[in-house]
């Protein structure tokens, strides 16, 4: 009797130990916080429960639920899940962009859908490349026509550089009457010496 005393003293006093060492240990993990899954934006909007491989989870977050609104709307759930599963996991979010895409373009346009899109972007690409042809001409067009001019400056400058230097007409103006005042004045030297020489000569006569 003493004994079975003794022992459940001891498994007391060691349980009590091991709830007052065990909060102060600080290795020792906290306990785990229970998860919560939320279901996908697809399996919410269907109103079915949402498995743990869903397909359409991955690319359907329960943040985004108008994306599968959009696609659902236009190609439709099955089809969708269908579509998913004959493809590649590696081409499975290319895809759904792909269908979420054409469902847009598809509700904006209903009768072309994202042809129209494409249709619209090609002429737009076209139109651009005609102005920049026309842009690249008149650039070309420029160029030429300074070549040219340049050219021709050359060309007066070559010119101009190999004729003589000729005086220019003042200087013959401006020369010309010292001469003739020269001529007149040695004209009338002469006239006034044989004025002199006439007096001389007259009374010889009388």
């Amino acid at each position: 009797m003493v004994s079975t005393d003794s022992a459940a003293t001891t498994t007391a006093s060691a349980s009590s130990t091991q709830s007052q060492n065990s909060p102060s240990n600080p290795s020792s993990p906290p306990p785990p916080l229970p998860v919560v899954i939320s279901p996908c934006a697809a399996c919410k909007i269907l109103r079915r429960r949402c498995v743990e491989k869903c397909v359409l989870a991955p690319y359907f977050p329960p943040t985004e639920p108008l994306k599968f609104t959009t696609a659902h709307r236009v190609f439709g759930a099955s089809n969708i899940i269908k579509f998913l599963q004959e493809l590649p996991e590696s081409q499975r979010a290319d895809a759904v962009s792909s269908m979420v895409y054409e469902a847009n373009a598809r509700i904006r346009d209903p009768v072309y859908g994202c042809a129209g899109s494409i249709c619209q972007l090609q002429k737009q690409v076209s139109d651009l490349q005609a102005q920049l042809a026309k842009a690249q001409a008149e650039l070309v067009n420029v160029h030429c026509q300074q070549a040219n001019l340049l050219a021709l400056i050359y060309k007066e400058m070559s010119q101009t550089q190999q004729q003589p230097m000729q005086p220019p007409l003042d200087y013959f103006i401006s020369t010309s009457p010292p001469h003739h005042s020269s001529s007149s004045s040695q004209f009338n030297g002469s006239f006034s010496d044989d004025n002199n020489l006439g007096l001389v000569w007259e009374p010889l006569w009388t």
